[in-house]
Formats: structure tokens, C-alpha cells, sequence
């Protein structure tokens, strides 16, 4: 029988999205269970002023914290985080809204380090549609653009809060492979916040990847629900688009009080407007078994109790994520 820990311990290791409260102790929680990579992504509302200070920010805890962490802009540099013991930390975005208007401003905050841009958050910005926007009409012309440039550029595109339709057209004119960051399946629980299988397979058939999310309002035991729930989720997506194209995306929110201030913004359209959903203010529970980083290690040992092969196993902790970020962040001609 495979040794759990051992594989977990030398496996690479990628969360495709977290939002936790940043600072020292969450960096030394994704040290403790064994993370490699991380997309932190709690950007949602900021303009271009507010982007740049998302960036600067980063910058701050890059320095600060370097026995921890280290940036990531390329496969080679998550490679260079596990040989190093450190977490390698991916700065991702959950709108495209720091970009306002400006196609231009794509470059340039690729170059600043951003390797994932979620197209839009929950509802319309200019280049599309939220997945609670009262009418999704779809990819906005600039949208088109938008998209081109990050694939120009070499910007992982995510879909998970963007809308069915706008989803479905991000798929059909990306150049590059896209992930859908954190997700569940809306097969298993019919609720608007997850997602319908064609639009799995559809990412799957472009070279995609679907993360599998903790979120327990998209999952069948809701607050109920275990680490044995979240793998059943898993094991829907895999058969459904193969072992190559899933992988996890938490969405942790670690230490952010529910409510508090962080999450009733998160939860109002545009940061101020109407409030979109009772997410920011309700009880949530991560599923009993995997609720914090910590217990990342148990997470590899059940997938291994299912009969999970090694192989499989390390597909889903990381490889697939590293396969979709390699050709996602290689410039597209």
C-alpha cells in the first residue's frame, strides 16, 4: 500500500484559488500542509489604482515573508518552490475590473506579475457577464479583445463566478486552455453558483482544467458535508472529463470573519451596490476533515482509501495544474 504521507510530502502541490486573510500564519499554514503553489486571488472589485496596490502589497509579504513564500511566474519557479521548501504564490485576480477600459493595461499588469485573471466577478463588467447578473448576454466585443491579449501575453483566463453563456464563449474563442479555478458540479447540487457538465467537458476538450471547490453551499451535505462529500464531487468531474483536466481549488478564506467587513464588500455588486447573496453573512462550513490547510495531508490519504491510483492522485494535487498553467502562460501567436 502506498504511504500516504510520503507521497503527499513529495508530491507538487497546487491550490487553483484562496482568498484567506494573508499574513505570516496563513503563509506558515500552506507550508504546514505541504502546498507548493497557491493562486491568491482575492481581488474582486479594485480599479487600476486599487490593482496596483494588490500588487504592491504582494510585493510586501514576497519580502517579508521569503523563508515562506516565493513568487511564481513560471512552472520553472513552482519546480523551484518544492526543491526550496517554500510556497510559491501565483497573484491572481477574481475580475478583470483593475483593467477598467484599457486593453493595454493587460501587458502591463502581466508583467507586474498577475498569472490569472477571472474574466468577471458575479456580475457584468465590460467584458462580460457574472454568473448572478440579471441577463447574460455573453462575450462583449472588448471581451473578445481582452481574452486575445491575455492569450497574447500569456494570462491563464478562469470562468468559476463568470456566467453560463459568457463561460460558454470564453471556451470557444480562447487560443490558450482555461481553467474553471473553483467549482462543483451543478449535476450533484442544482444551485446557480455551480456548473453544468457540458460547460466542464467543453473546458476539458480545449486543454483545460476544472478545480474542484470546498464551498459547501455547492455541495449535495451542504454544511454537512465531509472530505468524503468533496471527493465524491471530484469523482463526478473525472468521469465526466477525465483524470487529466481536475484538480482542487479550496477557496479557502481562511481567518476572514463571517460576516465581517472582507466578506459583506465581497458580497455587494461592485463592492457598494446591491447585496447579491446571503454568502457573506451566513454560517459556512468547510467540509469536516479538509477545513483548513493543515489537514491537505488527510485529503491525499482518502483520495488514496478510495483505491486511487498514485498516479491519479498526483495528477489531481498538482500535475494537472502545472500541465494547463505551462501552456496557459506561454505567449500565444
Amino acid at each position: 500500500m502506498t504511504d500516504a504521507r510520503k507521497l503527499h510530502d513529495e508530491s507538487i502541490i497546487i491550490d487553483g484559488l484562496q482568498t484567506c486573510q494573508w499574513g505570516r500564519p496563513i503563509f506558515e499554514e500552506m507550508r504546514a500542509g505541504g502546498l507548493t503553489a497557491v493562486n491568491v486571488s482575492s481581488l474582486l472589485w479594485e480599479n487600476f489604482r486599487e490593482g496596483i496596490a494588490y500588487v504592491s502589497e504582494w510585493k510586501r509579504y514576497l519580502r517579508e515573508n521569503s523563508d515562506l513564500i516565493r513568487p511564481v511566474r513560471t512552472v520553472d519557479d513552482i519546480h523551484a518552490a518544492k526543491k526550496e521548501g517554500r510556497t510559491g504564490i501565483i497573484i491572481g485576480w477574481q475580475n478583470t475590473s483593475p483593467l477598467e477600459d484599457k486593453l493595454d493595461y493587460v501587458e502591463i499588469f502581466k508583467d507586474l506579475g498577475v498569472g490569472i485573471m477571472q474574466l468577471t466577478y458575479n456580475t457584468q463588467n465590460y467584458s462580460g457577464a457574472g454568473y448572478l447578473e440579471e441577463v447574460d448576454s455573453g462575450l462583449t466585443g472588448f471581451g473578445k479583445e481582452v481574452l486575445a491579449e491575455m492569450n497574447r501575453v500569456g494570462v491563464l483566463c478562469d470562468l468559476s463566478h463568470v456566467g453560463d453563456k459568457t463561460t460558454a464563449d470564453v471556451i470557444a474563442h480562447s487560443k490558450a486552455p482555461v481553467c474553471i479555478s473553483h467549482i462543483l458540479p451543478r449535476a450533484l447540487k442544482d444551485v446557480k453558483r455551480n456548473k453544468p457538465d457540458e460547460l466542464f467537458v467543453a473546458c476539458a476538450e480545449k486543454g483545460g482544467i476544472i478545480g474542484v471547490s470546498l464551498f459547501a453551499p455547492g455541495l449535495a451535505a451542504g454544511n454537512d458535508a465531509t472530505v468524503e462529500d468533496y471527493l465524491d464531487a471530484m469523482a463526478y468531474v473525472i468521469d465526466l472529463v477525465g483524470e487529466d483536466h481536475v484538480g482542487i481549488g479550496t477557496d479557502f478564506s481562511l481567518d476572514r470573519p463571517r460576516p465581517g467587513p472582507w466578506l459583506l464588500w465581497a458580497n455587494r455588486d461592485k463592492g457598494t451596490a446591491r447585496k447579491l447573496t446571503e454568502f457573506g453573512s451566513v454560517k459556512i462550513n468547510k467540509p469536516k476533515g479538509i477545513e483548513r490547510m493543515t489537514e491537505m495531508p488527510n485529503l491525499t490519504a482518502r483520495m488514496l482509501a478510495r483505491g486511487w491510483s498514485e498516479t491519479l492522485v498526483r495528477k489531481l494535487l498538482g500535475q494537472n495544474w502545472l500541465r494547463v498553467l505551462d501552456a496557459a502562460w506561454r505567449p500565444a501567436t
